[in-house]
């Protein structure tokens, strides 16, 4: 429908970072990778710009601290700057004590580096779920205003089939909103439409039908998704991947930019505190 903005967000990490490939590459190893998350940024900046469109990023707190200009530029082209933790563990693999300090190591890093207030987080990989309940009330006592870390899918890695498809608040009217990836339900069970490895994937006729269908039949705004790696067909290959992995993490890299173009073109975009969030 004409007229309806929608949300883009970038979960900004890197590719070596990937949830997939945390039995492959050692967590101390990060900072001897070579790191490409600076350069696709600015190819994703570029495409935001071009198109006129603004974006949500939430950002990892290890990025940040690495690569302080990355976040400055991100704020400086009028986009919002959220968070995504700071060490990209799943939330669903961590203690209340442990994520607590996770989310609040990374909202006041990208604050203070930002310069602006972060008011938006998403779990790594959507990991809350009916088994981490408690993760909602820490994410709101954290200071944080919504999150967007309940993925209403079936999915091996991630996901809540049974939860709301559309904006609410899991801990009731007074607790913190949550903003889930957009999802299509057909044959009954919801699918994702909402960007990752599925864009890829599909031709992106697809994608943009499954949008469409959304705005047409809910009449609501969607939730769009992906990653700096996504731009980045020349980044390092991981060896010793499972042939699902592999698939599911490089298929159509080449692609990716050229449909993000369209799709930019074809919708209409901007932040997700702008979307979603009642004005001040």
């Amino acid at each position: 429908m004409a007229g309806i903005k929608n949300a883009m967000s970038i979960d900004v990490e890197d590719y070596f970072q990937v949830s997939a490939f945390a039995p492959h590459v050692r967590r101390e190893d990060w900072d001897s990778l070579p790191c490409r998350v600076e350069r696709n940024v600015d190819v994703i900046l570029t495409l935001l710009g071009d198109a006129d469109a603004r974006a949500t990023f939430f950002t990892l707190g290890w990025i940040a601290e690495r690569h302080p200009q990355v976040v400055r530029r991100i704020v400086d082209n009028g986009h919002e700057l959220a968070s995504h933790g700071y060490g990209h563990q799943r939330a669903s693999d961590l203690t209340p004590a442990a994520f607590r300090d996770d989310i609040t190591r990374a909202k006041r890093l990208l604050e203070d580096i930002g310069g602006v207030a972060v008011r938006g987080y998403r779990a790594p990989s959507f990991s809350i779920n009916r088994s981490n309940w408690w993760a909602v009330a820490e994410i709101e006592a954290a200071g944080y205003a919504y999150s967007s870390s309940i993925y209403p899918v079936r999915h091996d890695h991630y996901g809540m089939p049974d939860a709301p498809r559309f904006p609410h608040r899991p801990n009731g009217d007074l607790g913190i909103l949550e903003l889930p990836p957009t999802t299509l339900p057909l044959l009954g069970r919801n699918l994702p439409a909402a960007g990752g490895g599925w864009f890829r994937l599909l031709p992106y006729e697809v994608s943009r039908w499954m949008l469409r269908r959304v705005h047409t039949q809910d009449q609501a705004p969607c939730m769009f998704y992906f990653h700096p790696w996504e731009v980045d067909p020349e980044q390092p290959r991981q060896t010793g991947l499972s042939a699902k992995t592999h698939f599911r993490h490089y298929v159509n890299l080449q692609r990716m930019p050229g449909r993000l173009r369209k799709l930019l073109n074809d919708f209409e975009w901007d932040r997700v505190d702008r979307v979603f969030l009642p004005a001040d």
